[in-house]
């Protein structure tokens, strides 16, 4: 019978569950949303649909959810102090997804970073930005300080004329050079897309750099990695009314219908949140990934960027080619309930992705329940013993069974008043 099936199911997702709850998780995309935050993807708004905009929807029944969404885009454009916002994408490469689709046609020329430099995917020749047709060239970049090449991409721009230049990376180490870049953009006439995906938090916290101000057009991201809300996207802007209509029809029509409007009303309350927590929650995300990066170092790891202070984010970057490649630590790490993700390196443009020579580690999950420097000394330690061969997910389930509670948000006492409506 089916039932046994969705029985299994269940188990399994418990079972998951209980793995997480005594792993240390330190994947640089991923979060934890807040009790209050939870309740919106339990409610009837997950039930529901809506198309368009606030008042102008082709769907009845949405009265209370245009009241939320106009809300939630309110909170959001007084959070990153931007003239726009529109918070209907569903992660954030289907947001890079509609900026692609309003702000570009096929042939046009685009500037950014590229994969081996730390770039997400939706970037590159085989993602969102390669399939829309786009005619990709890229930034100059210091693979020793993990900067964008300030003098020799300005002369790439003036060279090559894009009409889009987009800074953004899956490995964001440092502030990338908009204000140093500006004039040279507004010289050729391009847009300048942000994507900060992985840095929204930061941003949000007022630390990292301030896009908006320093001559962003747009900014895109997805809203559960340093912004730890619920797996969703953002669209974020400064640009002028006949662009934004633009962006608008690129979200809808162009890339999505429904916007999930549990997650929305979820992304409502997590910037509120953010509005009173957030300088508190990325100051010590920082704080956290240096004391990691450093203790790393001492232990002999060769941490990448050991010239430019190794971070100003999350994520830090590890060279672990001579300890078995980013593959084998990683493997090791899960079985030893540590968990992160092998990444690409500078250098390793030859090698397959499936293997390649470092790890990526963030600090933004762990800071969420309550850890500080003490911990991520810890933390460092339980690495260096599991590559050494020792089982420590004794260790890992006794230290992390200190931290059971999601900080920097609104209380539980505040929240589960939808479990008493299911009941």
């Amino acid at each position: 019978m089916a039932i046994s099936d969705a029985k299994w199911i269940r188990e399994k997702a418990i079972e998951h569950t209980e793995f997480f709850r005594n792993s240390i998780p330190l994947i640089a995309s991923e979060n934890l949303i807040s009790p209050m935050t939870k309740e919106m993807l339990i409610s009837d708004l997950n039930n529901r649909y809506a198309e368009g905009l606030p008042g102008h929807r082709y769907y009845q029944g949405n009265r209370i959810v245009d009241e939320i969404e106009t809300r939630t885009e309110d909170l959001v454009k007084s959070l990153f102090k931007s003239k726009q916002a529109d918070v209907r994408p569903i992660s954030g490469t289907n947001a890079n997804q509609a900026i692609v689709f309003s702000l570009s046609s096929p042939g046009d020329k685009i500037m950014s970073p590229s994969l081996d430099d730390g770039a997400h995917i939706s970037s590159a020749e085989f993602g969102a930005v390669g399939m829309r047709g786009l005619n990709i060239t890229h930034m100059a970049f210091n693979s020793e300080y993990m900067k964008i090449d300030v003098d020799e991409t300005r002369k790439l721009i003036i060279k090559e004329r894009p009409k889009i230049c987009l800074f953004g990376f899956s490995v964001f180490l440092f502030p990338a050079p908009i204000k140093e870049l500006k004039e040279t953009m507004d010289e050729v006439g391009c847009k300048v897309w942000y994507d900060g995906a992985h840095v929204l938090g930061l941003i949000a916290g007022n630390r990292f750099q301030d896009p908006l101000r320093e001559g962003a057009d747009i900014i895109t991201g997805s809203t559960h990695k340093t912004f730890p809300g619920p797996q969703h996207g953002i669209i974020l802007g400064n640009t002028d009314d006949e662009t934004w209509k633009k962006v608008r029809r690129g979200v809808f029509p162009g890339v999505i219908s429904n916007h999930h409007l549990g997650a929305m009303a979820g992304l409502g309350i997590t910037s509120a949140e953010m509005i009173e927590f957030g300088e508190s929650y990325a100051d010590q995300i920082i704080i956290n990934a240096k004391t990691l990066a450093q203790e790393l170092h001492s232990l002999g790891f060769d941490v990448i960027a050991e010239k430019n202070g190794f971070t100003e984010s999350h994520t830090v970057l590890v060279n672990v080619k001579s300890k078995g490649g980013g593959k084998f630590v990683a493997e090791t790490l899960e079985r030893n309930n540590i968990i992160l993700n092998k990444n690409m390196i500078p250098g390793d443009s030859n090698k397959k992705s499936q293997d390649p020579s470092g790890i990526r580690i963030g600090t933004q999950e762990v800071t969420r329940i309550g850890m500080g420097r003490s911990e991520m000394v810890q933390i460092a330690n339980l690495i260096n013993e599991a590559l050494k061969g020792k089982d420590v997910r004794g260790d890992v389930k006794d230290m992390k069974s200190n931290f059971v509670e999601v900080k920097y948000c609104y209380g539980r006492e505040d929240a589960y008043k939808f479990i008493s409506l299911f009941k």
